[in-house]
């Protein structure tokens, strides 16, 4: 299913995401990771579900992403297997779920990753980008995460938030009125499970104006 919607990737790479199902099945068994009746689904409720990200943006060499409440490594494995070049930040106060997240990615021998078992709140390094998946609504997460957002630009997009999210949207993201861009994953990824599935982008450092400037994706719709 990866291979499908992203054919660039290396060998190296597909072998990392078909080792996943096996790690995640054996964790899930101990920790509760993800839903019982999703493991069989996990490529595309998880990992496609992840990758969405990068159908709105490919990370520029060098960039550096924090994954806010990432559970079990959701959506920084998987972004971090396809950005190698890019440093991430998983962060999560759940102990046992950023063991198991850290083991994974050990296993699969991803070296890009960096796991810390903190709230956001205490975390004070500066990133290019913050990337979640509900783990709280955006008005919350820009509360406690605009202070990580750095200032210095090297994407395409301007520095912000970058959320996985589903449903209707629309009192949560009334405080950003038009500042936010509303990506459906349904354009890029024909399964059932993405209709109701969006990727959200607040920039963090961008006046109004400049937003609307920005509404397009990495990659074009059906692609």
């Amino acid at each position: 299913m990866v291979k499908e919607y992203f054919p660039e990737i290396t060998g190296k790479q597909e072998s990392q995401f078909d080792s996943l199902k096996d790690l995640y099945t054996d964790w899930n068994n101990k920790v509760n990771l993800i839903s019982r009746k999703d493991i069989d689904n996990l490529y595309e409720k998880h990992i496609l579900h992840s990758l969405g990200i990068a159908r709105v943006i490919r990370f520029s060499d060098h960039s550096a992403i924090m994954d806010v409440g990432t559970g079990g490594g959701f959506p920084g494995i998987p972004l971090a297997i396809l950005f190698p070049n890019v440093s991430f930040l998983l962060l999560d106060s759940i102990g046992k779920k950023i063991k198991a997240a850290e083991d994974i990615a050990r296993q699969i021998g991803l070296e890009n990753v960096e796991f810390r078992q903190a709230r956001v709140e205490d975390e004070k390094r500066e990133f290019d980008f913050v990337v979640s998946r509900a783990v709280m609504p955006l008005s919350d997460l820009v509360k406690v995460a605009r202070k990580n957002i750095a200032k210095k630009q090297r994407n395409a997009l301007p520095n912000g938030f970058l959320c996985l999210k589903g449903g209707d949207l629309q009192e949560e993201l009334k405080p950003f009125k038009n500042k936010v861009i509303e990506y459906e994953l349904s354009d890029y990824f024909q399964e059932e499970f993405f209709k109701t599935k969006k990727v959200v982008y607040l920039p963090a450092h961008i006046s109004k104006c400049n937003v609307e400037n920005f509404g397009r994706s990495a990659f074009p719709k059906g692609s």
